[in-house]
C-alpha cells in the first residue's frame, strides 16, 4: 500500500514538475519578449539626445534598469507559483486515475455490481474506464453463470446417483435375491452410469463452449454439416424422422471442435424433440458478408415465450422430458455458448403448425489458396 502510495505520489511530482517548467518557461519567454526589445532600443538612442518617448522632468516612469531588476524579482516568484499551478493541474488530470485505483481495490469476486462510472470529460483516462467497466460487466456475467450453472449442475447429478444409490441399496437388502435379478440390477446401473456419464460429456462440453475461442481456423459449415448428418442418419432412421439438406459453401473462421459440437446439437435436438413422421431440414447459405446455417425441423407447437428458457442450461420445455435419457436440457444451452464465443447471431422462431427454425450467422471468411 505504501508503496503504490509514494508512486502515485511520484507520478503527480513528475507531472507537476513537468507543468511547472513548462509555466516558467513561458513566464521567462514573456518577460524577455518585453524587457529585450527595450533593451535594443536604449541602445539605439544617441547619446546627449533624449529618446523620442523619453519621460519629462516632473514625471514619474520606469527606467531600463529597473525593469530588468523588476523582472528578475518576477521571475524568482513566478518558481512557486509554476509549482502550485503544475501541482493542482496534475492533481486534476490524475482524478480519474485515483477513482479507478479506489474502485479497483473495491471490486471483488463478490462485488462486481460496482462501476467507474467516470463520465466526462472524454479522454484517454475516461475512455479506460469505460473499458474497465466493460471488463468488469463481463466477470459478474461470467460469475453469475457460473453459480447458476453450478447450482443446476449439482441438481442434475443427484437425481442419477440418488436412483444408483437406491437400486443397489434395494438389490443389497433383498437376501432372496437369485442370479437374474442381481443380473437386472447390475444392467440398471449400468444404464445409470452411462446416463451420468453422457451427462458430465455435455457439462464438459458446456463448458468448453463457455470458455471461448482458442484457435480461429478457416472452415466451411457445409462440410460440417455433412459429417454430422452422415453420423446421425441411423439415429433418424430409429425415430422416423426424415433428414433432408440443401447446402452452399459457407465459409466462416472459428474454432473446428466448437463449430461441429454447434451443428451436432442443432441437429440432435431436432432429430430428439420431434414426432414420429417428421422431418429435419438443415441448409447453409452465404449473403453478402455473413454466412448462415439453418435448422427447421417439425415437432411439437412451442410457445413463444418460451423460446429464450430453452437456450438456458436444463431447461426443458414440458416436465414429462426432465426424464429422457437422451436429453439433459443441454443442447441449445451449447449452441448459444458457441454462437456467442463466435460473436454470431442467434435466431430462433416457432411454426404455428410445430418445431423450430434456428439460424446462426457468422462473419464470412475467405478459403486460404493452395499453391
Amino acid at each position: 500500500m505504501t508503496s503504490q502510495r509514494l508512486a502515485k505520489k511520484s507520478l503527480q511530482t513528475r507531472l507537476a514538475l513537468a507543468y511547472a517548467a513548462g509555466f516558467y518557461a513561458a513566464g521567462v519567454f514573456v518577460l524577455v519578449f518585453v524587457a529585450v526589445p527595450l533593451a535594443s532600443i536604449d541602445a539605439a538612442v544617441p547619446q546627449g539626445r533624449p529618446a523620442a518617448s523619453a519621460i519629462t522632468a516632473g514625471e514619474s516612469g520606469i527606467s531600463l534598469p529597473q525593469l530588468l531588476a523588476g523582472s528578475a524579482v518576477a521571475l524568482v516568484f513566478l518558481i512557486p507559483v509554476a509549482l502550485a499551478l503544475g501541482w493542482f493541474v496534475a492533481g486534476r488530470f490524475l482524478r480519474p486515475l485515483r477513482a479507478i485505483t479506489a474502485t479497483a481495490r473495491i471490486i471483488s469476486a463478490g462485488n462486481l455490481h460496482r462501476r467507474l462510472d467516470l463520465g466526462e470529460p472524454a479522454d484517454e483516462l475516461t475512455e479506460l474506464g469505460h473499458t474497465l467497466d466493460g471488463l468488469f460487466a463481463r466477470l459478474q456475467a461470467s460469475f453469475d453463470a457460473q453459480r447458476h450453472f453450478v447450482a443446476n449442475a449439482s441438481h442434475e447429478l443427484r437425481t442419477p446417483l440418488a436412483g444408483l444409490r437406491t437400486l443397489l441399496e434395494v438389490a443389497l437388502a433383498d437376501t432372496g435375491a437369485d442370479t437374474d435379478s442381481l443380473r437386472s440390477a447390475c444392467q440398471e446401473a449400468l444404464a445409470l452410469g452411462g446416463h451420468q456419464e453422457r451427462l458430465v460429456q455435455a457439462l464438459l462440453a458446456l463448458a468448453t463452449s463457455e470458455r471461448g475461442v482458442a484457435r480461429r481456423d478457416t472452415l466451411d459449415l457445409a462440410r460440417i454439416v455433412v459429417g454430422v448428418l452422415a453420423s446421425r442418419r441411423d439415429q433418424a432412421t430409429e425415430k422416423g424422422v426424415d433428414l433432408a439438406e440443401h447446402l452452399t459453401p459457407a465459409v466462416t473462421a472459428g474454432d473446428p471442435g466448437l463449430m461441429e459440437s454447434l451443428v451436432a446439437n442443432l441437429i440432435d435436438n431436432a432429430i430428439r424433440h420431434n414426432r414420429a413422421d417428421g422431418w429435419v431440414k438443415v441448409t447453409t447459405q452465404t449473403s453478402g458478408t455473413r454466412v448462415a446455417l439453418t435448422v427447421t425441423n417439425s415437432g411439437p407447437v412451442i410457445p413463444d415465450d418460451q423460446i429464450q428458457r430453452l437456450f438456458q442450461p436444463f431447461q426443458r420445455l414440458a416436465p414429462d422430458r426432465h426424464g429422457h435419457r437422451d436429453g439433459y436440457g443441454l443442447g441449445l444451452a451449447i449452441v448459444n455458448a458457441v454462437a456467442q464465443a463466435h460473436d454470431a447471431t442467434l435466431t430462433t422462431s416457432t411454426r404455428p403448425e410445430g418445431g423450430l427454425s434456428i439460424t446462426v450467422q457468422f462473419a464470412h471468411a475467405s478459403l486460404p489458396s493452395h499453391p
